[in-house]
């Protein structure tokens, strides 16, 4: 996010929103941050999880089972209730409160590495003499380079939860996350665990237009508007958020169909792209986006919430 947000809307409070962690982590204990990002993961799977589940769930089976998103929420309500939408959101809970802190950790490591090592003359840098967009892109990529490692195992446990449809429990392949994670761990091992690991990696890398939107937004935000510092993080990063969907989500599809592909010699997709032509040849182009209005209506409130969360619980904490 553009410095001028600090610069010129702080209003008497110092924001800890990923914007200023250059600011911040110095001089806040290490347990503040963590903390915040308990309170985000919660705020992001509150609002964010039942979009998931069914998007998910549209992205891995055929036309014949779910006619739509609003098919697909009344049967799963119908036929295993309210928590059925809730479906493997243990995993992700427990995983943002660590993948928070390693994604906003490393960015600001990075954002300030290229600063420093790549963007050094001012033809490089914006006017005021910060990382250009671009910059902030990069260091969205290696951002999330480095949190797809535990990203991946988690991303993996709930995808096979979300597509257990079964509404009695003793009928399911899976008890919970940790059942999941120990059948895979002794049927595949690590490598199965880490199962779709490359496909995170590169739907990860389109973290470059989520950031370096984010920049853009919050600098015509802060320049533009006077609206108050909490209220650009909340547009900005519901707006960004969108950005990134809009161009990662066939990326995502076909992660969504390796992780979910049976492990062991059921195994249909052995590479990336045996995913990604079998999506093409069943359903054209259209396959690469099924499931993605759901996704698209999460993205902006779970994630322009999560960092209000994020933000409030980081100012009110003390020093």
């Amino acid at each position: 996010m553009s410095s001028t947000v600090r610069d010129s809307k702080s209003h008497g409070a110092t924001s800890a929103s990923p914007a200023n962690l250059e600011t911040t982590a110095s001089s806040n204990k290490n347990y503040k941050g963590f903390v915040a990002g308990v309170f985000s993961g919660i705020a992001k799977l509150s609002v964010g999880h039942p979009f998931d589940t069914v998007k998910v769930r549209l992205q891995t089976t055929g036309k014949s089972q779910f006619q739509g998103p609003l098919d697909c929420v009344l049967q799963t309500v119908r036929n295993e209730g309210v928590r059925g939408l809730y479906k493997g959101a243990t995993p992700p809970l427990v995983g943002w409160m660590f993948m928070d802190s390693l994604m906003l950790g490393s960015l600001t490591v990075y954002r300030r590495e290229l600063l420093e090592r790549v963007f050094t003359t001012p033809t490089l840098r914006t006017i005021d003499n910060k990382l250009p967009p671009v910059g902030h892109g990069v260091a969205g990529i290696m951002a999330g380079a480095t949190v797809s490692f535990i990203a991946a195992p988690v991303e993996h446990i709930k995808a096979r939860l979300q597509i257990q449809y079964a509404a009695d429990k003793s009928q399911r392949l899976y008890s919970g996350p940790i059942d999941c994670a120990k059948k895979i761990l002794k049927g595949h091992g690590i490598s199965g665990l880490y199962h779709g690991l490359f496909a995170t990696l590169l739907f990860r890398s389109f973290f470059f237009f989520w950031w370096g939107s984010y920049d853009i937004f919050s600098s015509l935000l802060s320049e533009k508007t006077n609206i108050s510092t909490p209220a650009v993080n909340f547009w900005a990063g519901g707006l960004s958020a969108q950005i990134f969907w809009l161009t990662s989500y066939p990326s995502d599809v076909v992660k969504q169909r390796i992780m979910t592909d049976p492990l062991g010699p059921e195994r249909r997709f052995p590479r990336w792209r045996d995913a990604a032509r079998t999506i093409y040849r069943e359903n054209g182009w259209r396959g690469y986006w099924r499931g993605f209005l759901p996704c698209f209506l999460r993205a902006f409130p779970a994630n322009a919430i999560a960092l209000l969360a994020f933000e409030g619980v980081m100012r009110g904490l003390p020093a």
